[in-house]
């Protein structure tokens, strides 16, 4: 997760390195292991709170944030229950049944390729 270094720290004073970002017109110093990552993250943030901010009625930044967190976290919802359903969609049996397949297939592929050392 990343960090906001606070406006008194001075970003060099900071062990880890840091990456300054935009958000909704607003500068971030932001500190992680993943700078790119931290870069996009704030991109989508910021592309969410002006979606948000074009099709409402309010200007109030904390009210586009809150917004803008909620449409994330349903996004985030959704991803979940799809994991969840792909994951569900796969019985134990069906599982077990791909594992005895590979390990047939390994074995197959292990005697195939034992007959060609033998032929050379």
């Amino acid at each position: 997760m990343a960090d906001i270094i606070k406006p008194s720290q001075k970003p060099e004073a900071v062990a880890q390195s840091y990456v300054t970002v935009s958000i909704y017109d607003q500068s971030y110093h932001l500190s992680g292991p993943d700078l790119a990552q931290l870069r996009q993250l704030a991109a989508k943030v910021d592309v969410h709170m002006r979606a948000v901010a074009a099709n409402g009625r309010t200007a109030d930044s904390l009210r586009v944030a809150v917004l803008a967190a909620l449409n994330l976290a349903d996004e985030l919802a959704r991803a979940e229950e799809q994991i969840r359903l792909l994951q569900g969609s796969m019985d134990g049996s069906q599982s077990a049944d791909l594992r005895i397949r590979a390990a047939n297939l390994s074995e197959l592929l292990d005697s195939v390729l034992e007959e060609d050392k033998a032929e050379l």
